[in-house]
């Protein structure tokens, strides 16, 4: 039986969304894909083999994740380039989460090899945790309960 045939699986929102990025590689290639590349052979510099690459770029499409658009140099073929979807767009908080997870566990001495800030200010942002009335909370007071779903 494959895991999101089990009922507890069905019905979580970790396990679908996992089912889509949880691949290998599919995070890193969002990674890239968030810092502004779309090209395969940018694609390929993070050491996903190729056939994988080719995979992986074909599920997250299908996955509404990336947009497959065609591009063409001057004097060379068409070739496809890989553009973040709204769907897309709304991974970047998994990804800062993980980037500060990373950072604050798995530390590195060259600092943080990526960093989230404001567009239009240039300075730095975190996630935070809010209530229905848009204030703060402590994420040591933040804990998982079940949804309406059926149990899982």
């Amino acid at each position: 039986m494959k895991a999101m045939e089990l009922p507890a699986n069905a019905a979580c929102s970790i396990a679908r969304s996992l089912e889509v990025v949880g691949q290998k590689w599919n995070l890193l290639i969002m990674r890239e894909a968030m810092l502004g590349r779309t090209r395969f052979a940018q694609f390929l510099k993070i050491g996903v083999p190729t056939d994988v690459l080719t995979a992986r770029l074909s599920s997250l499409v299908d996955d509404g994740i990336l947009e497959r658009r065609q591009y063409r140099e001057l004097g060379e073929r068409a070739r496809d380039e890989y553009v973040l979807t709204d769907a897309g767009r709304d991974l970047v908080p998994i990804l800062a989460a993980l980037t500060a997870w990373g950072d604050k566990h798995r530390p590195t001495e060259q600092g943080p090899s990526a960093v989230f800030v404001d567009e239009a200010t240039g300075r730095p942002v975190t996630l935070v945790f809010t209530d229905e009335d848009a204030k703060a909370v402590d994420q040591t007071r933040v804990h998982l309960v079940k949804g309406s779903a059926p149990p899982i």
